[in-house]
């Protein structure tokens, strides 16, 4: 009786409660759906809504590639005061910021601006896994390395002998040298014996993977932006380029586990053991208990930027080098002062002393500098600069660097070379001139190092390392261009551009014939 009553009231079936189920769980699902698109789309549309308002240079994807140089010249001299926002190639919204708005943005924390997420996208981190996020490692260098320098000097400079007598040819008579190639051997060398010690500084397998590292990682990240976005999350991990990238973080993890395991049971076991002076011990120590890949993956991203940063600067020096031939004997001149009135020792101090060379480097970086932009940064949370701008969460701000350095205001002739132009400020001015014009320098008008707190940790050490490379070369090698009715060659060798990237063209080559003593 009460199953026939039950079956006949009016009410919901198990049919139509399953069919109320399903309808509620598609209505759950359609809400969840409209949130994340919601989420995902509308902090998008805020941002490119906020952009529109900023003054625009509109320039072409392959305009941009092949002419950025110009561009960014434009903007610079048409947006003097104010923000513009500019589309590069790399699909990123870019906001680039006049010079004079530095000092205020140096003062906003890193949960605002971001260094680490304006890089992100640009070296496709999802898929290369390379390190962004570095701050235990600039720790390190800063607090660790650089006041290290001084007693580190002797060994850097003994690494540096060593290393040029074993990649250099003989060089007794003119002699044709890929030296791009040869400075990337000769500074995987000298860098590797400050980061990870002498037991792997001359192992050949371990500065492979240092010396290529930096190749493979950049074709790495050629080969995913080529993708379809769509197609990036099923292609990209199974690329060659990026199976070659797990193959020598895996190579350089396999070289270093036995180093870190034998430097651990030292430590424990032999109370006389003294901890080494190399970054590989002062990471180990500050970073306790981290897996060795990751150590290594902390070393190839250190050898990323010494071996890429110190190459591309030295081979640009002395590609200029072979065609000022003016400049050699007045360097060659001090370089052999300055060391006799050291004791005959090339020291910290005695570096900082070859003011003349230490102005060439920088006169050859201001003009060949290897980017356009500096200051990258991820803006985080909007902000609104003392001009009454306002600048969006998502955009990536810049510094056009490069027009920095063209300006006749701060450099005046600013199209002509003269290698000893800061060494004559520096001479003749201030303290502040002295300290403004130095190599090493950041600040408003010297963007080649970056800028504010994540300016280069490293480029005390990589001056260093630079210099000594030069003063080796400039005092034993005569240098000039190879022969031009062979090659057609008889300026300096023109830079390759793309996009907002300049580098030295690596396959040239340059005449060295040893001084006659």
């Amino acid at each position: 009786m009460d199953s026939n009553m039950t079956a006949s009231s009016p009410g919901l079936g198990v049919a139509d409660g399953q069919t109320l189920l399903n309808t509620h769980t598609v209505q759950m699902i359609l809400a969840a759906g409209v949130v994340i698109v919601v989420g995902t789309y509308l902090p998008i549309l805020h941002m490119k809504t906020q952009l529109a308002k900023l003054p625009k240079l509109t320039v072409s994807h392959e305009k941009f590639l092949s002419s950025a140089k110009t561009i960014y010249i434009d903007g610079y001299s048409k947006f003097k005061k104010t923000v513009y926002r500019l589309a590069a190639a790399d699909g990123e919204h870019h906001v680039i910021v006049p010079m004079a708005f530095l000092p205020e943005l140096r003062k906003l924390p890193d949960d605002v601006l971001s260094f680490p997420k304006a890089i992100t996208n640009l070296m496709e981190v999802k898929y290369t896994k390379f390190q962004t996020d570095v701050s235990q490692v600039a720790h390190s260098v800063r607090s660790d390395l650089t006041p290290a320098l001084s007693r580190l000097n002797p060994i850097i400079c003994t690494e540096v002998d060593e290393a040029l007598e074993h990649y250099m040819p003989p060089c007794d008579d003119w002699t044709e040298v890929n030296i791009n190639q040869t400075l990337v051997d000769i500074i995987a060398r000298v860098s590797g014996r400050v980061f990870v010690g002498p037991e792997l500084c001359q192992d050949p397998e371990y500065l492979e993977c240092g010396s290529k590292y930096a190749v493979y990682l950049m074709q790495a990240v050629f080969a995913i932006q080529r993708l379809r976005a769509w197609t990036k999350p099923f292609l990209a991990p199974r690329l060659p380029e990026i199976r070659r990238l797990r193959d020598m973080e895996a190579r350089a993890a396999q070289k270093l586990r036995p180093v870190v395991e034998q430097r651990i049971e030292a430590a424990k076991n032999d109370p006389n053991w003294e901890q080494p002076n190399d970054m590989l011990q002062w990471l180990m120590t500050r970073c306790e208990g981290t897996s060795v890949a990751d150590i290594a993956k902390s070393q190839l991203t250190l050898i990323f930027a010494a071996i890429h940063t110190t190459s591309v600067a030295a081979t640009n020096i002395l590609y200029t080098l072979a065609v000022t031939p003016e400049y050699i004997t007045p360097l060659r001149q001090e370089i052999q002062e300055v060391i006799a009135q050291n004791d005959g020792e090339v020291t910290v101090k005695t570096l900082q002393q070859m003011v003349k060379l230490d102005s060439y480097m920088k006169e050859v970086v201001r003009i060949w500098g290897s980017d356009l932009t500096s200051f990258s940064r991820r803006v985080l949370k909007g902000i609104t600069l003392s001009n009454g701008q306002y600048i969006p969460p998502g955009a990536i701000l810049q510094v056009a660097s490069n027009a920095v350095y063209s300006d006749p205001t701060f450099y005046p002739d600013s199209t002509t070379f003269d290698g000893f132009r800061h060494a004559k400020l520096r001479s003749g001015g201030t303290a502040t001139d002295h300290a403004k014009n130095q190599f090493v320098t950041t600040n408003e008008t010297n963007l080649g190092w970056g800028y504010g707190a994540h300016a280069c940790p490293g480029r005390f050490f990589a001056t260093n390392e630079m210099k000594m490379i030069l003063v080796k070369m400039i005092s034993h090698y005569e240098i000039k261009m190879p022969d031009a009715s062979k090659l057609g060659v008889e300026a300096r060798y023109a830079n390759i551009e793309q996009g907002r990237g300049i580098s030295p063209d690596p396959t040239k080559t340059l005449m060295f014939k040893k001084v006659e003593v």
